[in-house]
């Protein structure tokens, strides 16, 4: 079976809860609050990037995000950075999440296959030619 415009959409919106919960977070003003605020604002702005172009530097240096695993793990270190700052955070933060728990759980669901996004161009580990 084919998902990959389910994939892609969901991807999208996760993006967009990423840069929406990271605008929200900077409120009420603190350093801190700014400095994560910045951070998940930019870790939105990449997987919604990732929906449309794959920067060579990206696949090279962020490869853990071209498996369902390696993004399910990233959405729920981003989703349980965005908890405990409020409701509309909290909210976020848990659907983020629980994205990231089913992408791990699809990484072992072995006839559900990546969208082609995020499967990586190069072959992978060790594919490197000397």
């Amino acid at each position: 079976m084919d998902f990959s415009d389910a994939f892609r959409l969901v991807n999208l919106g996760v993006g967009a809860f990423m840069v929406f919960s990271g605008i929200w977070h900077i409120f009420p003003f603190a350093f801190g609050n700014l400095m994560v605020g910045i951070y998940v604002v930019l870790f939105g702005l990449i997987t919604a990037l990732l929906e449309f172009q794959i920067p060579p530097q990206l696949s090279r240096y962020a490869s853990f995000l071209f498996s369902f695993l390696g993004r399910g793990i990233f959405y729920i270190f981003v989703g349980s950075v965005l908890l405990g700052h409020g409701t509309l955070n909290n909210i976020f933060g848990g659907a983020i999440g629980l994205v990231g728990v089913a992408y791990c759980v699809l990484e072992f669901i072995p006839s559900i296959e990546p969208p082609q996004n995020m499967r990586e161009a190069d072959g992978g580990w060790g594919a490197e030619q000397v």
